[in-house]
């Protein structure tokens, strides 16, 4: 396999799947503003949609989008836990968490990277994002992770979009069940390993 990302991106998060289970797979940076891979490649011609991640199978078939990406790649090791067994109800609600983290908090603050964001559009954002968190927060200040006892496909997702508020300079101390989670997921070795390689921990 191998896996079109962008450093920090929602690629990241498919990239920490792919390190928590343990598949091999290769790496190919995009640089997004180029629509250019680091080997020259045009992306376009990868992926015609533009954006990352991409994961091209062994067969040649690409897949697209965060959440199907993360959803496959945990199938490809049903024992690493990362997505519980599909046809469970426990299964669904991973899907569930991972379709509100993509439609709720993704695409809340993505807008905000926009550089002809006006003022009030950005305080909209904000406050809409506001309320997700509070939400989050909620969920999080009497569990661990996301869904059941273990960390799964959307701690993957949420860790990754949350992690933009640092680039955005969002102050996640308003929302302490946030940033403690986020410390936590931080600190796991397939985590950590995914950060390093894309250039954002040292």
């Amino acid at each position: 396999m191998k896996l079109y990302f962008t450093p920090g991106a929602c690629s990241m998060a498919p990239h920490i799947v792919l390190r928590e289970a343990g598949l091999p797979c290769t790496l190919q940076k995009v640089d997004l503003s180029k629509h250019q891979t680091d080997a020259g490649e045009d992306f376009y011609h990868i992926n015609p949609k533009g954006y990352v991640p991409a994961l091209q199978l062994d067969n040649g078939e690409l897949l697209t989008e965060v959440a199907v990406i993360l959803q496959y790649l945990a199938d490809q090791k049903p024992a690493s836990g990362l997505s519980p067994k599909a046809g469970t109800m426990d299964h669904y609600r991973v899907i569930e968490w991972l379709n509100y983290i993509s439609s709720e908090v993704h695409k809340q603050i993505g807008p905000m990277f926009n550089p002809k964001i006006t003022p009030e559009w950005k305080q909209v954002q904000m406050d809409t994002l506001a309320r997700r968190f509070d939400y989050l927060s909620q969920r999080l200040g009497g569990h661990e992770f996301l869904y059941g006892d273990r960390f799964t496909i959307a701690d993957a997702y949420l860790f990754t979009v949350l992690n933009w508020t640092g680039f955005l300079n969002i102050d996640l101390g308003k929302w302490p069940p946030l940033r403690s989670y986020m410390a936590k997921i931080a600190a796991r070795k397939g985590v950590s390993e995914a950060m390093r390689e894309e250039g954002l921990v040292k």
